[in-house]
C-alpha cells in the first residue's frame, strides 16, 4: 500500500515534492479521489492528498473573480456563489457515480487539472477558457504563480492553459483564481421531436448557428430520455433534440418563440426547475446505462456526428447521447473485441476527431491508450514539456500517456 501524504500548506507540500525528486519517487496527486478511475492506472509509492489545502480565500462578486485552494470542494464554491446569484459558466460535470464512486466529491483543483466543462461550454467555452490565475508546485519543487485576478494580468507564457488538462503530470496546484459570472435569471428549454435523427442534428446545428444566443444543445435517443427524472422527457418515449435558452425572462421567451418559427417545430417546453434537472443529467452522464462498463467520450466536427454513430451502431452493441450540438459523443459499449476501443477511432479517423476512454477496467486503462494517440511531433513537444515541469517524472506517472 502507497504511503500517504496530506500537506496543509504550499510550503510543505513544495518540500515533500522536492525530497521526491531529488529521491526520484513517483507521487500519484489526489484532490478528493473522485476522478482517479479517470486516466491510465498511476503506479507511485506516495499518494498526496491535497483535501487539506482547502478554503476559499478571495472573493469578489462586483469584480467577477474568485481564489479558492486547490482542494477545496466544489460544492463549497457553488454554494458560495449561488447566494451572489453567480456560477461558474463552464458548468464542471461531477463524474463520482460514473466512475463508481460518490456525488459531490470533486475539487476545484481537480476540474480545471482536468479541463472539464460541461453542455454550456459551446457557448461559455471550456474551464481554462476561465481560470485566470495560479499558485503550483512543480515536479522540480518550486513553487510559482502565474497569471492573476483579470485576463490583462496574464503576461508572457499563460501556465493557466497549460495546467489546465495535464490531470496532475506537470504540477501541482496549491491555490486558483477563476472567473466567475451571474447566473441566468431564468431557463427554458425546447424539446424538438425530429421526424429522423439526420432532421435532429440539423435542427441543433441551425440553432446554434442563429441569432437567439443558445446555451446548450443536445440530442437524446428514446432510451436516454426513458431514465431521466424530468416527468416530460421520460414520459416523450421517442428521440428528442433538446435546446436550452437563458437570461431575463423577456429575451427567453421571444429567443424561444423565434426558434421555433426558424425550426418549423410546435416542439413542447420545460422551464426552469426540470430544465435544470435536465441539463444536470446531461451534464453527468447521468442518461446512459450504467451496467456497460466501457465509456467513450469523443469530440468531433457536429456534423460529422450522425455518419459516426450510424457506423458504429453497425459495428458495436452500442448506447449514446450526443451533446454540443452533436460535437460530443458519450458511448456506453458493451461487450466488444478491444472494448470498442479500435472501432471508435477508425470511425473518427477522418473526421479529424479524438476519443478519451473515460470509464473502463482496470486491465483494459493499463492496455490501451485511454487519450486520443498523439502524432509524433506532438508526442515529442509534450514530452519536451514534462521535462521542464518534471524531469524526474515523478508527478503522476503515466496517467495521460506511457512514460509521461
Amino acid at each position: 500500500m502507497a504511503e500517504a501524504y496530506q500537506p496543509s500548506t504550499a510550503e510543505e507540500l513544495r518540500d515533500l515534492v522536492a525530497v521526491a525528486a531529488a529521491e526520484g519517487t513517483p507521487l500519484e496527486i489526489q484532490g478528493a479521489g473522485s476522478k482517479r478511475g479517470l486516466g491510465r492506472p498511476v503506479e507511485a509509492e506516495r499518494v498526496v492528498r491535497l483535501a487539506a489545502l482547502a478554503g476559499i480565500t478571495l472573493y469578489e462578486p462586483a469584480e467577477l473573480v474568485m481564489s479558492a485552494r486547490a482542494g477545496t470542494p466544489l460544492a463549497e464554491i457553488e454554494r458560495q456563489l449561488a447566494d451572489s446569484s453567480q456560477q461558474l459558466a463552464f458548468e464542471p460535470p461531477d463524474y463520482g457515480v460514473l466512475l463508481g464512486g460518490e456525488p459531490g466529491r470533486q475539487t476545484i483543483g481537480g476540474a480545471l487539472a482536468c479541463n472539464l466543462a460541461g453542455p454550456r461550454r459551446i457557448k461559455a467555452g471550456a474551464a481554462r477558457d476561465h481560470f485566470l490565475g495560479v499558485q503550483a508546485v512543480t515536479g522540480r519543487g518550486d513553487l510559482i504563480k502565474s497569471g492573476g485576478r483579470v485576463v490583462k494580468n496574464v503576461t508572457g507564457y499563460d501556465l493557466c492553459k497549460l495546467l489546465a488538462g495535464s490531470f496532475g503530470t506537470l504540477a501541482v496546484m496549491t491555490e486558483v483564481t477563476f472567473k466567475v459570472l451571474p447566473a441566468p435569471e431564468t431557463s427554458l428549454t425546447l424539446l424538438l421531436r425530429p421526424t429522423d435523427r439526420g432532421a435532429g442534428f440539423a435542427a441543433l446545428r441551425a440553432a446554434m448557428a442563429s441569432a437567439y444566443d443558445v446555451a446548450s444543445a443536445a440530442f437524446l435517443p428514446a432510451g436516454a430520455t426513458s431514465r431521466s427524472s424530468v416527468a416530460e422527457i421520460a414520459a416523450a418515449r421517442s428521440d428528442l433534440a433538446l435546446i436550452r435558452i437563458e437570461g431575463p425572462e423577456p429575451s427567453v421567451r421571444y429567443r424561444a418563440d423565434a426558434l421555433k418559427q426558424l425550426l418549423l417545430s410546435h416542439g413542447s417546453e420545460i422551464g426552469d426547475g426540470p430544465s435544470i434537472t435536465l441539463w444536470r443529467e446531461i451534464r453527468d452522464v447521468a442518461l446512459l446505462a450504467r451496467e456497460t462498463p466501457t465509456l467513450w467520450r469523443v469530440s468531433v466536427p457536429p456534423g460529422s456526428g450522425p455518419d459516426i454513430l450510424g457506423a458504429l451502431e453497425r459495428q458495436l452493441p452500442v448506447s449514446w447521447i450526443a451533446d454540443w450540438a452533436g460535437g460530443l459523443l458519450w458511448l456506453a459499449i458493451g461487450e466488444a473485441e478491444d472494448d470498442g476501443g479500435t472501432a471508435v477511432r477508425e470511425a473518427i479517423a477522418a473526421s479529424g476527431g479524438h476519443a478519451t476512454l473515460i470509464r473502463g477496467p482496470v486491465g483494459l486503462r493499463e492496455r490501451i491508450d485511454v487519450f486520443q494517440p498523439q502524432p509524433p511531433p506532438l508526442a515529442r513537444l509534450s514530452a519536451r514539456v514534462k521535462d521542464s515541469f518534471d524531469p524526474n517524472r515523478i508527478l503522476n506517472p503515466g496517467r495521460m500517456y506511457r512514460d509521461v
